[in-house]
Formats: structure tokens, C-alpha cells, sequence
């Protein structure tokens, strides 16, 4: 993701509108490792760096996690409290076809972006990932977008960027605003990119 490109006017738009905003990036690991300082300052940039923040999200700690009930799934949701606590919180992505979940970007910023270890692994578990509408380019009726979907209006994401990006790692489109308009949008420029019609 060029988050580099992505979040400088993001911030100048919350810094005009609220001057003394304390703005912080939870880098979206799920159950990856911590980022390295260099691979913070090559997908940041130096500048963006000395602005913000930036927590590691850490999905096997339970004590940076808030527990916000069950997804319709029967899954538990297990969040980083600082998305949980956030008084605006705003994703940014990249949407391409995902196997299982449909397509990347928007909700996944959340589940499993900053959701707790055990959420990850229900919501990855093999019962889930069986289901013959978890697949690549589908996500109605698709329980794992369901739960990530869910997930994301519990936590109150407010706003998304995401981007296309081509074979290069070149944006080719964007999409931005509401978490699920700006995502089916996205998912649309994707789903004309890669789909084909026919038999194989």
C-alpha cells in the first residue's frame, strides 16, 4: 500500500478541521511480525514519520485487546483498543481478489487487520474458509466478509482510502468515503480488471 501518498492529505484534512488533532497509525499486522524501522520509513517516508504515532498491532496480546461481544459468525471479536478507542478511525488498503474473503481492502483493515488472534483464527478457521460462497470475487453471502464486514461497523470505521494497484504496484484507481460503499466501488474496478466470463 503507498501509504506514503495515501495519508499525507488525509492528515492536512483532519489537521484543518481539527488543528490540535493527536493523529496515530496502528499498522494492521494481524497475526504478522512488527514492521522494521526501515520498512516503516520506506512505506511512510521520514517526514510522516515525525507527524504520528505509530502502534504495532499485536494480535496474541491480550492485553492490548477490548473484547466487543460476538459476530454472526459465533466468533469472538477481540480488538486493539486503540481502534476501539478512537474517536474518528479511518483505514487505508488495496483491494484485489482474496481467496476466501472475496476481495482485500476496506473491512480486512479490522478483521484481521487489528482484531485479536482468536478472532483471526475463527474467522480463518477451515469450517469458515469450506463454505461454497467463500471464494475469490464473491462476497454476498460470503460468511467470512460477513464477519469481517461486521466487525468493522462494531469497531465504527469511519472512512477508507483504498487503491488498485497494477502488475507494476502502480495505482490504477481509488476509491474513498463510506467503509462499504467506497469498498463494493473498489471491488467493482477490481471485478472488471480480473474476471473473465466462460469456461475455462
Amino acid at each position: 500500500v503507498p501509504s506514503r501518498w495515501i495519508l499525507p492529505p488525509i492528515l492536512e484534512e483532519r489537521r484543518r478541521g481539527s488543528p490540535d488533532i493527536q493523529l496515530t497509525v496502528l499498522i494492521a499486522s494481524g497475526c504478522h511480525r512488527d514492521m522494521t524501522q526501515a520498512e516503516l520509513e520506506q512505506k511512510f517516508g521520514l517526514e510522516l514519520l515525525e507527524q504520528v504515532s505509530i502502534v504495532q498491532h499485536h494480535g496474541g496480546d491480550s492485553s492490548c485487546l477490548v473484547d466487543m461481544g460476538t459476530l454472526p459468525s459465533g466468533g469472538p471479536l477481540l480488538v486493539n483498543q486503540v481502534a476501539a478507542q478512537a474517536e474518528l478511525l479511518i483505514s487505508e488498503g488495496f483491494i484485489e481478489p482474496h481467496f476466501f474473503a472475496g476481495f482485500s481492502g476496506g473491512r480486512k483493515s479490522v478483521l484481521p487487520g487489528v482484531a485479536g488472534r482468536n478472532t483471526i483464527f475463527y474467522n480463518h478457521s477451515a469450517g469458515m474458509i469450506d463454505d461454497p460462497r467463500a471464494r475469490a470475487g464473491i462476497l454476498e453471502g460470503n460468511p467470512i466478509h460477513r464477519d469481517m464486514q461486521a466487525a468493522a461497523e462494531r469497531v465504527g470505521l469511519a472512512y477508507l482510502c483504498n487503491v488498485v494497484l497494477n502488475e507494476d504496484k502502480q495505482v490504477v484507481a481509488a476509491v474513498a468515503g463510506d467503509p462499504v460503499l467506497a469498498h463494493q466501488a473498489g471491488c467493482e474496478i477490481v471485478r472488471e480488471m480480473t474476471q473473465v466470463s466462460g469456461q475455462p
